[in-house]
């Protein structure tokens, strides 16, 4: 270790879904130090950042896993305030920083000198970057903009193109991508009924996908944020009195997405959905069977997606980082047309 120049350095942060940016830093840190203090903010001080960063347990985790993979001589820290101890750290001698937390790292160095101690060197690291050029954050994952890597979920081949389900894809989607909920198919209530008591809708939007499953929400008293129908249950036309009302949803769209493929029409739909203010209903000429491949790569994470399983009940899935690989990988097997 004789060729690194610093004995600790420190670094900071919340550390939410470990991305290519995390690993910038602290592969920066390891490189210029003999040893790494990694402090991460605890869940008091993440739960005023954002509402949905993960647990704290689960991100020491995730760097612990890292730190071994990399062989790094480091130690992880809790964090409970901006500085934490860098102020009046007694051997730190310096400390990694991003273009937005340079300025933290001057008002500690100042601190530090009113103590008597040294500054802090201060190792600034660039920002990764998604494949767009924009910063890569955790809250850019979170939005469920891109993955860990920068990457769009969207393939640009699919840019303005259908997406036509093969013969190959038939299994894997018949299988529930999600938790089943049991219920009678007569009583669609009841599934939904137990789905409901289980569902965090505190900060994730609810996104039901069906005629029917839209229905019942609404009879239950809950209008979702995004609903998909297609006037039909089963292939069957509904009759006009068992059609969804639609003055709940205030922002309405009408597209065209046969069965069996993904439309343009409707990506474009779900985008201007999920950024709409009020609750959206988009009616489909044709089928919606297989807009939630579409709506958990648009999602943000924690979004909840309800469908109907038929003879079975309901399926719900919460949209994650898992979610959407798992979308990706199927999307991969359509063709392109």
């Amino acid at each position: 270790m004789g060729d690194r120049p610093f004995l600790r350095c420190l670094v900071g942060g919340t550390f939410d879904r470990f991305h290519a940016g995390h690993r910038l830093l602290l592969k920066t840190a390891h490189r210029q130090a003999q040893h790494v203090e990694i402090h991460v903010v605890d869940d008091a001080m993440a739960d005023r950042k954002a509402p949905n960063i993960q647990s704290l347990d689960e991100r020491m985790r995730v760097l612990h896993a890292f730190v071994e993979a990399q062989a790094m001589n480091a130690s992880l820290h809790e964090l409970s305030d901006v500085h934490g101890p860098a102020p009046t750290h007694p051997t730190a001698d310096a400390i990694v920083a991003t273009p937005e937390t340079e300025g933290q790292c001057r008002l500690i160095n100042e601190r530090r000198v009113e103590a008597g101690l040294p500054p802090l060197e201060v190792l600034l690291v660039e920002h990764a970057r998604t494949m767009s050029g924009a910063w890569l954050s955790s809250s850019l994952i979170r939005r469920g903009e891109v993955d860990q890597e920068g990457h769009p979920w969207f393939d640009e081949a699919w840019t303005n193109r259908t997406l036509r389900m093969t013969r190959a894809l038939d299994g894997e989607l018949k299988t529930p991508m999600g938790v089943l909920y049991e219920g009678p198919e007569a009583a669609p209530d009841v599934a939904l009924s137990r789905a409901l008591e289980e569902m965090d809708l505190s900060h994730a939007p609810l996104v039901a996908v069906g005629d029917v499953t839209v229905q019942t929400f609404l009879q239950l008293g809950v209008t979702p944020d995004l609903a998909l129908i297609d006037g039909q249950t089963k292939r069957t036309p509904l009759a006009s009195e068992d059609c969804v009302d639609p003055s709940p949803f205030g922002h309405r769209q009408n597209v065209v997405n046969p069965p069996g493929v993904l439309t343009p029409a409707l990506r474009e739909a779900l985008s201007a959905a999920f950024s709409a203010s009020e609750p959206s209903l988009i009616q489909v000429e044709g089928e919606e069977d297989l807009a939630p491949l579409f709506a958990h790569l648009l999602a943000p994470i924690g979004a909840v997606v309800v469908y109907g399983q038929p003879g079975q009940g309901a399926v719900v899935q919460v949209t994650s980082l898992q979610t959407k690989e798992r979308c990706r990988s199927l999307l991969v097997l359509f063709e392109v047309v």
